[in-house]
């Protein structure tokens, strides 16, 4: 399963299982991922869980800016349409730091994506 992991100073703080197909993040309280500050809008961004076309039984991951005020970035590049995540990935919405985890993401995944 993946997550997203809380960054502060590089440090885990939090760690927000993404257990379902759609996970809504934003400052609003019925936002899967619910982020109580001021660079974060009320609804932000948004992560899908996609079952991959290539490998059975593989989930891909996408994130797509919900049209926020700040932004939603990848490794810090703004996120413009639907983005694909790989593990490892940071992630930052608005001020706010995150690393995504695949523990099940393989490098044959990676290679199916390429031939897409």
């Amino acid at each position: 399963m993946a997550s997203l992991s809380q960054l502060v100073d590089n440090v885990v703080v939090t760690t927000f299982e993404l257990g379902q197909p759609e996970t809504r993040i934003g400052r609003r309280p019925d936002n899967d991922i619910q982020i109580d500050e001021i660079s974060v809008s009320g609804q932000h961004a948004l992560i899908e869980a996609v079952p991959n076309a290539y490998l059975e039984g593989t989930v891909d991951y996408y994130i797509t800016d919900s049209n926020s005020t700040n932004g939603t970035f990848v490794n810090e590049l703004r996120v413009a349409d639907r983005q694909r995540l790989n593990s490892n990935d940071m992630v930052r919405i608005g001020w706010n730091e995150f690393r995504f985890i695949d523990e099940e993401e393989q490098a044959l995944e990676k290679t199916a994506y390429i031939l897409d």
